[in-house]
């Protein structure tokens, strides 16, 4: 996927060389001093002397202009001289390094800040992204410099709607939701949560073109359970516990309402909420808005391409990903949803009446329909006992018992537990009915994933497919042989989801939305977009972005749809700035 990424990367620098770009003229209302303190407009030392004349910036500047090629050049040296000067220390303590001098930038130069992030994506992800923002999400209350994004809490019921009027962009195209509930794998974070959706969106708009001008970052506060937090001097959220019920979800309602009602078209996402709240909003909100919950539908839909990749590359049809025998740890919101959107895969395959061989386990062993108590959620995937008794199994068997009884062609891993695959299981897996078995170790940060993929590759063979969530490196296996790690990462998956909705106007986003991005998840996210757009032609929820009306997208072919999602991408590169009073 990096090898992807790199090369969309290579083909924009040769698209729009750095020399020859001659973007429109940006009016700016601002003059002097307060252009400078706005990362949107501020150049730095790269305004040409003829702005600096009308826009009263002479004098505070130093006198050189140094162009943006130059200026970039200065940053990555910056960039390489602290990895340099941080070797051989702690990864936690480099990688907060690393998050600060790029959130410097991100302060002060946003165009060159995205521009560094896009033509580096490769290197800067897992710093802006997974897994480093989960420790800044931990940290963020001492890292808090600047305020970005809009904080709603419970103090605030009742004035919502004027709220949302307090920030300054006219044209929201993509909101990030979180209420801090279940940030990652690392539980309850409060307001500490907003390092998400502000990950989130850089990745919207480095892999999505979103126009960083159009996008916001929103943390709901509504208290914390967290009682670490609570006590914490610093904590910067609502120091009382979290609102529940009724009184919970009416100051969801009163925020959906108010985002409605100033920027009806905006697609709203909702990121991290604990489970009970991301089924339960799912529902309440997704034939109102155009909305989605990515831990639910975006990693159901990373986690449905890779299965459906694991069939190809065991060397047999896609119809046979009905056969699969998967067996899925977590039964928390992503493991639901994977199982969900999987279903409705294996039905669309084989039937309505098709009984897919999925087996869910919770900390609780297997879930069978034997249990006394079973989440609602996670009721449809309970096994009946005749179904397991012939494999020997019964209501909570572990983990160890089930993957030697079913011997599955995948091991899926959303469970937020570290190394519960361990070489036991993985060395079990060595007999799985596949030749070439599938191990997904998905939960996030690093710390929290399964596995490691060195671990995989030791204990369950070196012929496996191995993916997950953080980003691990390539296995040397010895004799010139390498193990892939390939990265099942919702961020290969919501920008084009996004990208795709946003561009095609739809009213709301489906189950065929989100299948057709999963089902593109290899492609850049031109083509997730395109085929997001393609879904919502074909369902008639497309309504329509610009001047592009849902008639002119009917018309589109494939081809030319990739090709609409590209032109509207977003590139970073200094426009010309002309003041207007």
């Amino acid at each position: 996927m990096w090898r992807l990424a790199r090369s969309a990367a290579s083909n924009l620098r040769r698209a729009r060389p750095f020399s020859s770009c001659i973007p429109g003229p940006c009016i700016v209302h601002k003059r002097g001093a307060d252009i400078l303190h706005d990362p949107w407009f501020n150049k730095d030392t790269g305004f040409p002397l003829t702005e600096r004349d009308r826009l009263g910036l002479r004098g505070l500047l130093p006198p050189r202009v140094i162009s943006f090629e130059q200026q970039y050049a200065r940053f990555m040296e910056s960039y390489h001289s602290l990895e340099k000067n941080t070797q051989g220390q702690p990864d936690g303590f480099v990688s907060l390094a690393k998050w600060r001098i790029l959130n410097r930038l991100h302060d002060r130069n946003e165009t060159l800040y995205y521009r560094v992030l896009i033509d580096n994506i490769e290197d800067f992800a897992p710093i802006i992204y997974t897994p480093t923002v989960g420790l800044v999400c931990q940290n963020y209350s001492g890292l808090f410099r600047r305020p970005r994004g809009m904080y709603f809490s419970a103090k605030d019921k009742g004035e919502m709607m004027s709220m949302i009027y307090n920030w300054p962009a006219n044209q929201v195209d993509m909101i990030v939701l979180t209420d801090g509930s279940r940030i990652l794998g690392l539980g309850d974070l409060g307001v500490q949560g907003i390092g998400i959706p502000i990950g989130k969106l850089d990745m919207y708009v480095a892999a999505a073109g979103i126009n960083p001008q159009r996008i916001l970052p929103v943390m709901l506060d509504v208290g914390t359970n967290n009682q670490k937090l609570l006590e914490d001097r610093l904590y910067l959220g609502l120091r009382q516990p979290r609102l529940e019920g009724e009184e919970y979800l009416s100051i969801v309602d009163e925020f959906m309402e108010a985002v409605h009602t100033r920027w009806p078209k905006a697609i709203v996402q909702f990121e991290d909420f604990q489970m009970k709240w991301a089924f339960e909003t799912l529902q309440r909100y997704r034939k109102r808005f155009c909305m989605f919950n990515d831990d639910i539908q975006g990693t159901a839909g990373v986690a449905l391409a890779g299965l459906l990749g694991t069939v190809r590359t065991q060397g047999r049809p896609l119809a046979d990903f009905a056969n699969q025998k998967i067996v899925v740890v977590g039964a928390g919101s992503a493991g639901l949803g994977v199982l969900n959107m999987a279903v409705q895969a294996v039905k669309r395959m084989a039937g309505a009446d098709a009984n897919p061989q999925f087996f869910l386990l919770d900390k609780d062993g297997l879930i069978t329909k034997a249990r006394k108590v079973i989440d609602p959620a996670a009721a449809p995937f309970a096994k009946a006992p005749a179904e397991i008794e012939e494999l020997g199994l019964m209501e909570g068997a572990n983990l160890i018992e089930v993957v030697k009884k079913v011997k599955p062609h995948v091991l899926l891993g959303l469970s937020g537990v570290g190394g519960v695959f361990n070489e036991e299981v993985l060395k079990a897996m060595r007999e799985s009915d596949s030749a070439k078995p599938a191990i997904f170790a998905m939960s996030n940060p690093t710390m929290n994933a399964e596995c490691a993929a060195v671990d995989a590759f030791k204990h369950a063979g070196e012929n496996i497919v191995f993916a997950s969530g953080s980003p691990f490196k390539n296995v040397d296996l010895g004799n010139g042989k390498v193990g892939h790690v390939n990265q099942a990462n919702n961020m290969y998956l919501f920008p084009g989801i996004g990208l795709g909705a946003l561009l095609s106007g739809a009213r709301l986003i489906s189950d065929g939305m989100l299948q057709a991005a999963s089902e593109c998840i290899r492609d850049i996210t031109a083509e997730v977009g395109a085929a997001v757009i393609q879904a919502a032609v074909a369902e008639e929820l497309a309504e329509g972005h610009g001047d592009i009306g849902p008639r002119e997208l009917r018309q589109m072919s494939k081809e030319e749809t990739v090709e609409h999602v590209k032109h509207n991408m977003w590139f970073p590169i200094y426009s010309p700035l002309v003041h207007e009073k």
